[in-house]
């Protein structure tokens, strides 16, 4: 079976013709096949002239972007190694990607590379506004359905099955496949875990918090909005954004938390407001907030962010080791966990395990993703941004200054 990079620039351009219901081989007027975009040569960032190719989705309402190609291989003996690679040497693609005229603030980014163990079909980088997450449910399920659409795995009916690796380690899955596309993914995460339960925090204009910390493929801060007079709504999502990052900052600086045997990995980055599902096609709902800058205490103004649009596969499996520790959840017993959107993700705990000896359970998580475009990005040479810009209009006072100094 050829590597996935061999094929992603080809399937890519198969992809789109598909898309717009023409054939790749006839897309130039004399009938010659298009060329075959040049590669960037690694180490850097795709350089002016080169196009990088991806195919646009969401899970859940949440988007997820996949390069399928223009940026070859990136140095690293694992995932995680290409992960930090790419956050210490290269991070002007993320950067490129996410910020505007290309990105917004809820846009997310997922590179996909050939995978350094021959267990997986292929690897792939999350890359998040102000983080690389090692794990992301909602990006798996993007990444996975783009795979089986554009033919760079074997794809049968009606389930297709194959190994992803991501920098929190490999991820089984199982799509349910209906004429060549993926209706559903399964993904069998990582062992998740329990860090810390009700942990007091001191918020400013909350007062005393308790709170949950997990790892769920991010480290999480949990809390119930029961106590906090707000609703898991869309109207209320601007407050959900203050009070998520407001708990996160403190958790952070009160009861910090790294990963046992990644202490690399060192948090929460991530706050999960959690309360009751909205009907009873749920068991829960929750509002993950994402960061898109540092909180500064002194300045309001940058207590911002995002909400996930989606249930968050790695929020949902987080939420899941809490209940399990708490004996609220049993193995093989579906949790159906509800995003802000009123869509679904189905999670289950599938196995109990142990990570640097404490104990762990094997979460799985079914959801389903949607691609939505393929585009052919460039950089002009010419261009004044080319790492992209943050205007606080829409991002928040810190983003926006790191971007004006550059």
């Amino acid at each position: 079976m050829e590597s996935v990079y061999d094929l992603v620039v080809q399937t890519a351009a198969e992809g789109a013709s598909r898309a717009a219901g023409t054939d790749a081989s006839s897309m130039n007027p004399d009938g010659s096949p298009l060329p075959r975009p040049a590669p960037c040569l690694l180490p850097g960032c795709p350089s002016p002239g080169r196009e990088v190719i991806a195919v646009e989705a969401h899970a859940g309402g949440e988007p997820g972007r996949v390069i399928v190609g223009g940026v070859e291989d990136v140095p690293g003996a694992t995932m995680f190694e290409k992960m930090r690679h790419l956050a210490t040497c290269h991070d002007d693609l993320r950067l490129r990607m996410l910020r505007e005229p290309r990105g917004y603030p809820a846009a997310n980014c997922n590179l996909v590379l050939p995978p350094t163990d021959p267990i997986a079909a292929a690897g792939f980088v999350i890359m998040e506004q102000v983080e690389y997450p090692p794990m992301s449910g909602t990006n798996t399920i993007c990444v996975a359905t783009v795979l089986i659409d554009q033919g760079m795995v074997e794809v049968r009916e009606p389930v297709t099955s194959f190994t992803l690796e991501t920098p929190a380690g490999l991820v089984h899955i199982d799509a349910e496949v209906v004429g060549g596309r993926a209706r559903g993914i399964t993904f069998e995460n990582v062992p998740c875990f329990a860090m810390q339960l009700d942990a007091p925090v001191e918020v400013t204009g909350l007062g005393t918090v308790s709170v949950d910390l997990a790892y769920g493929g991010m480290i999480y801060v949990i809390a119930d909005v029961a106590a906090m007079d707000l609703r898991l709504t869309p109207d209320e999502a601007r407050d959900l954004v203050r009070v998520g990052e407001c708990i996160k900052a403190a958790a952070r600086e009160q009861v910090p938390q790294c990963h046992p045997e990644r202490p690399a990995l060192f948090g929460p980055t991530i706050a999960c407001l959690v309360g009751p599902a909205s009907g009873p096609h749920a068991d829960r709902r929750n509002a993950v907030v994402v960061s898109t800058g540092a909180l500064d205490w002194r300045r309001p103004d940058t207590w911002t962010g995002v909400l996930d649009r989606s249930p968050c596969g790695t929020g949902t499996c987080a939420q899941m080791a809490v209940l399990h520790a708490r004996g609220q959840l049993p193995l093989n017993r579906d949790f159906r966990s509800e995003g802000i959107l009123g869509t679904v993700f189905t999670g289950r705990l599938v196995a109990e395990a142990k990570v640097a000896g404490r104990p762990a359970v094997v979460p799985t998580i079914t959801g389903t993703a949607w691609i939505t475009g393929h585009t052919r990005f460039v950089l002009d040479p010419e261009d004044p941004f080319p790492a992209g810009f943050a205007v606080g209009d829409i991002w928040g006072a810190g983003t926006a200054a790191a971007s004006a100094d550059g």
